[in-house]
């Protein structure tokens, strides 16, 4: 009798997979047309604040019991296979394969955009600036470590707008050929990622040797031919070179995200949900900070984030950063901005886009 109960349960299953596969392919029929539209328009086909409205849409109109936080997952593969239909998609980001930079791609994107890996950061810059890539992905600051400074120093010679932003927790993992800790002999990473698990590298493996070197999956490629070392790497650098975990969340600090941005051509449309990055140099005369911040204080903008760069042309003079609430295309941004620009010696825009899901 179970077993008949079973047999029934499982056809309703098959029969539902059916009705998905029958509204995918309806899915991806629309967005051909959508495509073909777009194309006769010469508009772009990838629209970040159109993916979060979707991911946002579905997420509130979700009556379960399927889980809210799966939704989006789902959803960008479904995404990323429909953009392929329209134009295959490539997008450049700072390698190599199996880094955390790689894993945020794969989030952004979705598994059906070809993702390339390159040696910095500059070059993944140069690869959308010069068209052979539509979009880079670049990591910018971490929440323990700080800025990325060679990001916002690209940011200076290039005219690329940031696209979206991409929020990802970091999770240091410990891999052997083993996953055996007594098998270690010495601890290879990027030297961020040995900053960063330090304290549960003293305290569990105090006279093991550590090597630093250019990323954490060359670590995992490195560890994969050497028996005796261990790396602290992603999971998916465990799958992609044969790995087994000896220890999982080794960070020292287990709220550990680094922040990513997205570089391209164009500026997104407004989502409702937007962020502002500007970076400027001001003159130095008294009152200059105060000055600074006044356009945005008056109007009640958002201030998220303020860093400061020394202009390498000039000694004790910086470039500020500035990450503030609100889409370029706003009355209230456009003025302040506009407020701001007589006081600096220059003044870039780098774009407006939806922010990232927390």
């Amino acid at each position: 009798m179970a077993d008949d109960k079973l047999d029934a349960l499982r056809q309703r299953i098959d029969a539902i997979d059916d009705r998905i596969l029958d509204l995918l392919n309806e899915r991806a029929r629309v967005v051909i047309e959508v495509g073909e539209t777009k194309a006769g328009e010469k508009r772009q086909f990838y629209v970040p604040s159109r993916e979060q409205a979707i991911y946002q849409r579905l997420c509130d109109g979700n009556p379960g019991p399927f889980p809210s936080e799966a939704i989006r997952r789902v959803y960008r593969e479904i995404i990323s296979a429909c953009l392929s239909l329209e134009e295959p998609m490539k997008v450049a980001f700072l390698g190599p394969q199996a880094t955390f930079t790689h894993v945020a791609a794969m989030q952004q994107f979705g598994l059906s955009a070809r993702l390339v890996p390159l040696k910095s950061i500059s070059a993944v810059f140069e690869e959308v600036a010069r068209g052979r890539a539509h979009y880079g992905v670049v990591p910018v600051e971490n929440s323990n470590e700080g800025i990325v400074n060679h990001t916002l120093d690209m940011f200076m010679e290039s005219d690329l707008k940031v696209s979206s932003e991409i929020l990802l927790e970091i999770s240091h993992d410990l891999l052997n050929r083993s996953g055996r800790l007594e098998d270690v002999r010495k601890v290879i990473s990027h030297p961020q990622a040995l900053a960063q698990c330090r304290k549960w590298l003293e305290e569990t493996l105090p006279d093991i040797p550590l090597v630093d070197v250019g990323s954490t999956a060359l670590a995992a490629q490195m560890a994969a031919e050497d028996e005796t070392a261990a790396a602290i790497a992603s999971e998916m650098a465990a799958s992609l070179y044969g790995l087994k975990v000896a220890k999982q969340k080794i960070a020292d600090n287990p709220s550990n995200f680094t922040r990513f941005l997205v570089v391209g051509r164009h500026t997104p449309e407004r989502s409702g949900q937007d962020k502002t990055s500007i970076m400027f140099s001001v003159k130095d005369q008294p009152g200059i900070l105060y000055r600074m911040l006044e356009p945005f204080h008056k109007r009640q903008i958002n201030l998220s984030k303020i860093e400061s760069r020394p202009l390498k042309s000039k000694a004790w003079e910086y470039i500020f950063f500035l990450d503030l609430d609100g889409h370029i295309a706003d009355d209230s941004v456009r003025q302040a901005v506009e407020e701001l620009r007589p006081y600096c010696q220059f003044l870039k825009v780098l774009g407006s886009y939806p922010k990232a899901a927390r």
